[in-house]
Formats: structure tokens, C-alpha cells, sequence
């Protein structure tokens, strides 16, 4: 007869097993129906509060089109704008203190507003109206950004004059890699390197 000692798992070799057992990823969930997300998925935004919801392709497909709502779908296109026009005294007048910024049509507030990356998050910058319209003037294609979901973003760092039409959350996604990756006065080598890869994997979305 067997010894019903012998059938009793042994509690070290459960120890010794779950040392290879890798703790599953967090699952991240449709903020409107919570199904289950893929790492890349769609983005709503709250214009009121530029609040970003992570959400599932049938819930964007809800706001399509919309902009009347509480809710706006964030497209997904991203336009390398190799021909834009920006001399630095244009620059200098739209008063960013920084070589990073990105410029949006806010509807509640019904003007663009100008934000830029820190490690305190996305800081507005007092923008000075003309000096943005008479970008727009020598730059017809800002005019069709999208207000709320569009934005223009900008990359002047050292001498990078590099120029995008994107969608808002591919903004704050440059907020957030900045605020986590900032080290001491200066941000250290490793924000820097997260920066410029950023922005190269950005271009070459922007040319597939």
C-alpha cells in the first residue's frame, strides 16, 4: 500500500519551480468597455480637461467624425513636414523657452495653445497670436490640423529643424517619456538618448 505521505507535494520543490515562473503583464483595458487592449490601440480625448482615454477600435469607431461630443477620436497619421517653413526669429517670437514644443487649436478655449515638454510634465507657454498666424500664413498645411487631436510638433534641439503633423497622444507620450526618464538639472544622458530615439522612430513612421 502506498504511503499517502508520498502523495503530499513537496513545499521546496514548489519554491524551487516558482523561481521560473515570470509574473503575468498587466492587462491593460478599454477605458469605455473594458476589453482587452493590444499595446498599440486607439486614444479618445476630453477636449475640456485634454484628458486621454485609452480605448478598443469599436468604441473610437463611436466618435468618428464627432466633434460635438464629450469625447473626440485621436486619429492615427503622422506627416513628417519636410517643407515647412520656420526661420528662428519665427521661433524665438513663439516664446517656447525650450527647443521641444507642440501646437494645438483648443475648442473650449477656441485659440492655440502652445505646450512644451519638462519634467514636470506638458507646461503652457504664453503664445504670442500673431507671430503663430503668420506661420500659418507661410505654412498653409497647419491650418487643417484637426483642434483637440492634431497637433504640430516641433524638435529644434541643438540642430535638429525637424517638423511633424501628429496626433495629440503621440505628444503627451513625449511628455511622459521625458517626466520618467529626467535625471538631476540637466536630465542626464539617458533622457537625451530616449529623446533622439524617439523622434527617429516618429520619422520613420512618419515615411512607412
Amino acid at each position: 500500500m502506498q504511503n499517502p505521505k508520498s502523495q503530499i507535494p513537496n513545499p521546496k520543490a514548489f519554491a524551487f519551480l516558482r523561481q521560473f515562473v515570470r509574473p503575468r503583464a498587466p492587462v491593460e483595458r478599454c477605458e469605455l468597455c473594458s476589453a482587452e487592449l493590444a499595446p498599440e490601440h486607439q486614444h479618445l480625448i476630453e477636449p475640456a480637461s485634454r484628458q486621454l482615454s485609452c480605448c478598443c477600435d469599436a468604441c473610437a469607431i463611436l466618435f468618428s467624425g464627432r466633434a460635438d461630443g464629450r469625447y473626440r477620436r485621436v486619429p492615427r497619421r503622422i506627416e513628417f513636414l519636410a517643407d515647412l517653413r520656420m526661420t528662428d526669429a519665427q521661433w524665438d517670437s513663439l516664446l517656447i523657452p525650450i527647443g521641444m514644443a507642440f501646437f494645438c487649436e483648443s475648442s473650449p478655449l477656441g485659440k492655440v495653445v502652445a505646450l512644451y515638454p519638462s519634467p514636470a510634465g506638458a507646461t503652457e507657454s504664453l503664445l504670442d497670436l500673431e507671430a503663430w498666424a503668420e506661420l500659418v500664413r507661410d505654412n498653409p498645411v497647419l491650418a487643417e490640423l484637426e483642434p483637440d487631436v492634431e497637433a504640430l510638433l516641433v524638435n529644434r534641439v541643438g540642430h535638429a529643424r525637424e517638423y511633424y503633423r501628429v496626433p495629440i497622444d503621440k505628444c503627451y507620450e513625449l511628455v511622459g517619456l521625458i517626466r520618467t526618464n529626467w535625471r538631476g538639472l540637466s536630465g542626464g544622458s539617458e533622457v537625451w538618448e530616449a529623446i533622439d530615439h524617439y523622434f527617429a522612430n516618429l520619422k520613420e513612421r512618419a515615411c512607412a
